[in-house]
């Protein structure tokens, strides 16, 4: 009787647990040390050892063959994760703008590639999937970044992770400041730095925010920016 051999196309059951170990220990971690949104430093420094291993599996993470959704939760937890290390390395810190190169000189190695944050944030997230709910997940360790999620970004729930995330945050009375005694709107510079992504999706910046609040903002308030407040995004 003649002996037929199957090659298999999916990945090693072995790379597979890792994968998934990643995005649990990720979550762990984050759970531990995330705290309405901003991070406890001190505490993340007894759990250094943990979270090089994390940055070990970024560095070593396999893509081959990763379905979409796989790719954007992988970058997104990358980008995240490394912010993470960067602060911890210069710990205590006020500002990561007090570090020269933290996002465009610093190179992190992510998936076999040698990327700086901005090349990350760039190429492998904003160009290839022009998703405007990004902005809202990438955390650069600031005060006036969004709340940094508390649980890692999974390729099962990324796009619901992602739809929850933007309206927890463009519904924040801290992010979007209605005013209504000077009948304006004080929104982040985000939303002027990244304009033409959000204009992308909508016909404009109020019409974007939007789409993701129960209550919108009045039609006949004017529109301005608050300053970015660049303190570092520890908890009090």
């Amino acid at each position: 009787m003649p002996c037929f051999f199957v090659l298999l196309l999916t990945e090693p059951a072995p790379a597979q647990e890792a994968k998934t170990d990643f995005y649990t220990l990720l979550s762990s971690l984050l759970q531990r040390h995330v705290q309405q949104g901003q991070v406890n430093y001190k505490s993340l420094q007894q759990d250094k050892n943990k979270l090089q291993q994390l940055v070990k599996q970024i560095a070593n993470y396999n893509l081959k063959g990763a379905g979409e959704a796989e790719v954007k939760a992988f970058y997104l937890n990358a980008y995240n994760l490394l912010v993470l290390q960067q602060v911890l390395e210069n710990y205590p810190l006020k500002s990561v703008m007090d570090v020269e190169g933290f996002f465009d000189k610093k190179k992190h190695l992510v998936a076999g590639q040698s990327l700086t944050l901005n090349e990350l944030e760039k190429q492998k997230l904003m160009k290839p999937f022009q998703d405007a709910r990004l902005h809202f997940a990438l955390v650069c360790a600031a005060k006036s970044c969004p709340p940094l999620l508390n649980q890692a970004y999974t390729p099962d729930r990324v796009e619901k992770q992602l739809q929850e995330q933007t309206v927890r945050t463009l519904q924040s009375s801290e992010f979007i400041r209605v005013q209504p005694a000077s009948k304006r709107v004080l929104v982040s510079e985000i939303f002027s730095w990244y304009k033409d992504d959000f204009l992308r999706e909508a016909p404009s910046i109020a019409g974007y925010i939007n789409r993701y609040r129960k209550t919108a903002l009045p039609a006949r308030y004017s529109l301005g920016y608050y300053n970015y407040d660049w303190k570092l995004n520890d908890v009090k």
